[in-house]
């Protein structure tokens, strides 16, 4: 059941491709997806049936919609240039993190910490409030956070924590 979950975010985004930015149709998509992500892996823990499958199949899933929103999103909206260096500079941190971790465990290594999962509830937001916060603060408070998740997560990896540290 989870994984069907999954499954209907990984949808809602590639539908999203089709849809106009900010329309009903657009937001009402990713309101799903959204959902559907804040479901899955409640719906896994309660049945029981956790697996490293559905694990990685979220973060997938996720990587599809920060994809599909990036791809929507960042023509029709007027990002800094400075805004773009820092969210360079954080898939940087993130892809040092990935490495790190296939080079210490042999394997990729997401960690679901408490603040990725912030990170991940703030992005989600976001979009949901361009329309009167102002992108220069929401994105350096998303920014913030996000940097201080993706140092905290490479601390982790290279400590050796668990995989699923919370």
């Amino acid at each position: 059941m989870a994984n069907s979950i999954t499954g209907i975010r990984i949808a809602c985004s590639i539908a999203l491709l089709f849809c106009p930015a900010f329309s009903t149709a657009f937001f009402t998509l990713y309101i799903i997806a959204g959902v559907s992500d804040m479901l899955d892996g409640t719906v896994a823990r309660k049945s029981g049936t956790v697996s490293e499958f559905g694990s990685r199949l979220d973060t997938l899933a996720d990587l599809i919609l920060v994809i599909v929103c990036l791809i929507k999103l960042l023509p029709v909206l007027h990002v800094p240039t400075w805004l773009i260096i820092w969210i360079i500079v954080i898939a940087v941190i993130k892809a040092i993190n990935l490495l790190s971790g296939y080079v210490l465990r042999k394997e990729i290594v997401v960690l679901h910490t408490v603040t990725n999962r912030v990170t991940g509830l703030l992005l989600f937001v976001l979009p949901l409030t361009l329309s009167f916060i102002n992108l220069n603060y929401s994105g350096a408070f998303v920014c913030a956070v996000a940097t201080f998740a993706a140092i905290q997560e490479g601390h982790l990896i290279r400590k050796g924590a668990e995989k699923n540290a919370t």
